[in-house]
């Protein structure tokens, strides 16, 4: 029925994609830490772009996403939407729009309004929303590659490993979600960054937005890791596994988004050596995007605009609602994991989070130069086409509200 939702965790890429894709090795500098990853001769250029290859499927899957004429369209949607009015967009008729997230504190926005029914709301009778949850963002790219996924909350760093991989075609960022509500939680007696030099630290996975800022972290402060010329070394680790291995000794520290850098504290016994908005001006970076495949952003943008609503209206709502979004929040946290964050959690993570539909352009900028910077990226990419702000504006002044810009 439109309108219902239907919780569906993501079970991987379809197998189609695999089947389709002969692949073949292909060397990193750092594939002591990752595999070699298996691709397509055709898509190698491609591939060039990333020393470091995120996920199998991301880029075994690359071949879909990158044929020759979409580049000449990527841009209509926002053309078109460019001065528009807020209804101008014809009806593209009835709709399945398959959305992910996670889990996460940091992902509040889709937990909150799939749940209190602004979303429902918002995108109508015509859309039906099929939720879909994840535990890795480059999971999240792999289904944008496979068409298995229209839009999807995500770090902003596997948006900008999306958009390069597909050399610019098939991601767009088209809002913000979540600001801070990340840090570098340590041992007790680990006061200063000369300390960590031969430590063992956890990142939840190699090239996600907290790994970058990790290892960017510890590069700017003397004690780089080993992929850098140090000592320290870095180990992506699983957020629930490095909570464990943080409780057993088996960890130093970690760099973790909310609410794992709280339960490292609470739980593991821990402290905080960097909150990571204390890095960043005014104190905001962008941790939690919305990010739309660029055909669906072409074929729907009536959709796409009312999600962007949806997400503008839910964002104010967690403002005005703090206590009820916590709630709400733990409610779809349980009903993913089995399991409900205590209560003392959630009350010390939820204030470190900062909601805003703004993305941060500048800041998305900033961490794919620091990737680049550390060898996670070939080249310097050029993101001028992966933001695409123009319905959001539409979305903001038909709300009220004031106009975001880099």
């Amino acid at each position: 029925m439109p309108g219902q939702l239907r919780l569906t965790p993501y079970e991987g890429v379809s197998s189609r994609v695999q089947r389709e894709h002969p692949t073949r090795l292909v060397p990193g500098h750092w594939g002591d830490l990752m595999p070699g990853i298996e691709v397509n001769r055709e898509v190698s250029t491609d591939l060039k772009k990333m020393l470091i290859p995120i996920s199998l499927m991301v880029i075994a899957s690359l071949a879909v996403s990158c044929g020759g004429d979409d580049h000449k369209e990527t841009t209509s949607a926002t053309t078109r939407a460019a001065g528009a009015s807020p209804n101008e967009f014809p009806d593209s008729g009835p709709v399945t729009l398959h959305l992910g997230y996670f889990a996460n504190v940091t992902h509040a926005v889709p937990l909150v309004g799939l749940n209190n029914g602004i979303f429902a709301q918002e995108l109508g009778a015509n859309v039906t929303i099929d939720p879909k949850t994840f535990n890795a963002g480059p999971d999240v790219i792999t289904a944008i590659f496979a068409g298995e996924l229209d839009a999807s909350y995500l770090g902003q760093s596997p948006a900008v490993n999306g958009y390069v991989q597909s050399d610019g075609h098939d991601v767009r960022i088209v809002s913000g979600a979540a600001s801070g509500g990340a840090a570098l939680v340590v041992k007790p007696e680990i006061t200063e960054p000369a300390q960590l030099s031969g430590k063992r630290i956890a990142s939840p996975q190699l090239g996600n937005t907290q790994d970058i800022a990790l290892r960017n972290w510890l590069k700017q402060n003397g004690v780089p890791a080993e992929e850098n010329g140090g000592d320290v070394k870095v180990i992506p680790t699983a957020n629930a596994d490095a909570l464990t291995a943080f409780k057993n000794g088996d960890l130093d520290g970690g760099w973790a988004p909310e609410p794992w850098a709280t339960r490292l504290v609470q739980e593991g016994g821990g402290h905080i050596l960097v909150d990571e908005k204390t890095l960043w001006p005014n104190g905001q970076f962008a941790t939690t995007v919305l990010i739309v495949r660029t055909n669906f952003l072409n074929d729907h943008p009536d959709t796409v605009q009312k999600l962007i609503s949806a997400n503008v209206k839910t964002v104010q709502w967690i403002k005005q609602h703090t206590e009820e979004a916590k709630t709400l929040v733990n409610q779809q946290i349980e009903a993913v994991t089995s399991k409900a964050l205590p209560k003392a959690v959630i009350d010390a993570a939820f204030p470190n989070v900062e909601f805003t539909y703004d993305p941060i352009q500048s800041s998305v900028e900033t961490a794919a130069k620091q990737a680049y910077d550390l060898g996670l990226l070939q080249d310097n990419p050029d993101l001028a086409d992966l933001f695409s702000l123009d319905i959001l504006n539409i979305v903001l002044a038909k709300q009220g509200l004031t106009a975001v810009s880099r």
